[in-house]
């Protein structure tokens, strides 16, 4: 591992300086302000010689929604990287901003030996000002959330410290709790059942390992839909939106099916969350939300409490695709459907309708035990993943309802 040396890096100090005033609260004499007064943040760690960084393990961008326009209709296909600006509800683009994540660990002080992921936002150079708000955002929202209670949500990654180095790059780092994602999880699940397929008749020969090998499936996608509506749950209790929900922003512990009982999903990337306190519904929110209240004016909420409203049932709403995707992905060989399709089916070709989209996928053998896992309960998966989708904001159910729903509890299983 490489120390961080004086010479290198400095303390996250300047953030507030570009920021303002979208950052209002990050400068030092206010961190250090915390350190005095809130037990929650004593431990959090500014300075860089407190870690050690160790080898670079992986690199990822953002996409941005930027408007919503049509989109012609049709069944789950191969399509285009052009084809991604134009789906029916969200216009997307690639964002400027490169993530890189390095493995590190704390180096000195009572968390000495703590393993730990760097998050690192580019400096302006290379990312833009852009880059700066999203990690002013991220570690505002951790600062406020590992804050917020006496007991920090076991579903959210923990915030150990952060610096910035010369070059202006912005460390945040976390405790690691999971080299794994729930996308990961889905490709793996996906390329073994390619594998198993791929047997054709021999792999028949033991019905009940298959049955057993489904249940445990079955059981584990729920225990980690369930850690991620209690982290959003968490979130949402405390005046936060995530605003980034998706299978790469939740973090396991483990992706073997056998230890379900030890899973703990956690959620990661809060760049764009967003703070819905009613004092904070005003004019001022930040570049990031623009998007989100353009949305809520759209769909007719203008005051500060439908404009709350939306924000937590837009949550939910990305929250059911990612229902949807953990529904799908796991069951399906490799290859076969992946979240922009699957956003697609259920967005475009049949407008929300799900009730629509079950009758298309029981015509499709590849889909068979997806649908059978949404049919459990009498139909309780698709009753769910309706109500999460419901095209009216207002009707969708929020976080600790979805938890306590017959599907989402486990009890049909």
């Amino acid at each position: 591992m490489l120390s961080a040396t004086p010479g290198s890096l400095t303390f996250l100090h300047s953030l507030h300086t570009t920021l303002y005033p979208f950052a209002r609260n990050l400068t030092l004499n206010s961190l250090s302000t915390i350190r005095r007064t809130r037990p929650c943040q004593a431990s959090l760690i500014t300075n860089s010689e407190s870690f050690e960084v160790g080898r670079l393990i992986g690199s990822y961008g953002f996409m941005n929604v930027t408007s919503y326009p049509a989109f012609p209709s049709g069944a789950i296909t191969e399509f285009s990287a052009g084809d991604l600006g134009e789906l029916k509800m969200q216009d997307i683009r690639e964002g400027s901003v490169k993530i890189k994540l390095y493995e590190g660990r704390v180096s000195e002080g009572p968390l000495r030996g703590t393993t730990v992921v760097f998050k690192v936002y580019p400096g302006q150079r290379a990312g833009g000002v852009e880059a700066d708000i999203m990690a002013a955002n991220e570690l505002n929202a951790h600062l406020f959330l590992q804050d917020s209670s006496k007991s920090m949500g076991q579903h959210l990654l923990t915030l150990v410290g952060g610096f910035e180095t010369i070059a202006g790059e912005q460390w945040l780092a976390f405790r690691d709790d999971g080299k794994y994602s729930a996308a990961d999880y889905a490709k793996v699940a996906s390329e073994k059942v390619s594998k198993y397929r791929s047997l054709g008749e021999m792999s028949s020969w033991n019905r009940f390992e298959q049955e057993e090998k489904m249940k445990r499936r079955r059981n584990f996608i729920i225990k980690l839909l369930q850690g991620v509506l209690r982290g959003l749950a968490f979130m949402h209790d405390h005046d936060r939106l995530h605003q980034s929900l998706g299978p790469s922003s939740v973090v396991l512990n483990t992706i073997s099916e056998r230890e379900a009982r030890y899973l703990i999903p956690r959620l990661r990337d809060l760049a764009f969350s967003v703070d819905i306190r009613y004092s904070e519904l005003d004019d001022r929110s930040t570049s990031l939300a623009n998007g989100l209240w353009r949305r809520a004016s759209a769909a007719g909420a203008v005051t500060r409490l439908e404009k709350r409203a939306f924000g937590l049932a837009d949550d939910i709403y990305e929250a059911g695709l990612l229902f949807a995707y953990l529904a799908f992905v796991p069951f399906c060989e490799a290859g076969i459907v992946d979240s922009i399709s699957l956003q697609r089916l259920l967005e475009n070709t049949f407008q929300l309708d799900v009730v629509a989209t079950r009758e298309y996928c029981l015509a499709d053998s590849r889909l068979e035990d997806a649908v059978e896992f949404l049919d459990l309960g009498n139909g309780a998966g698709w009753e769910l993943l309706q109500a999460m989708l419901n095209p009216d904001f207002r009707k969708r159910p929020i976080a600790e309802a979805v938890l306590n729903h017959r599907f989402m509890n486990g009890s049909v299983l």
